[in-house]
């Protein structure tokens, strides 16, 4: 009898889990779909922000990588070289490349198109 009891506590008790996360899961569906417009694109502008941020610092690793391996010279990079070599769009590398220009962590090199990395 205890042992009856047992099992039917625990499908009992795994039907409440289920239910509480289905609740869950449809709350979260039900935000989304009634998010209003300005709530919608201020979310995707901080996703954006918040990507670039992460591309700046992919290209500060990549600059310091470079800067170990060949300590003697300077680390120059052209805009469409770094995006194939980080997989992303060459505008979006120009972008993040400008952002790190306002944190002089870059230079823009003599020749148009490229950059110098401070490591």
């Amino acid at each position: 009898m205890n042992f009856l009891s047992g099992v039917l506590s625990s499908l009992l008790l795994r039907r409440w889990i289920i239910l509480v996360a289905s609740g869950f899961g449809i709350a979260a569906t039900c935000v989304r779909v009634f998010e209003t417009e300005k709530s919608r694109s201020k979310r995707n502008e901080l996703k954006k922000q918040k990507e670039l941020r992460a591309l700046s610092n992919k290209i500060s690793v990549y600059a310091r990588d470079v800067h170990q391996r060949f300590p003697t010279g300077d680390v120059v990079v052209n805009e469409r070289d770094l995006a194939e070599q980080l997989r992303k769009r060459p505008e979006i590398v120009i972008t993040a490349l400008n952002l790190l220009l306002n944190e002089q962590k870059v230079q823009r090199a003599p020749l148009s198109g490229y950059w110098k990395l401070n490591s």
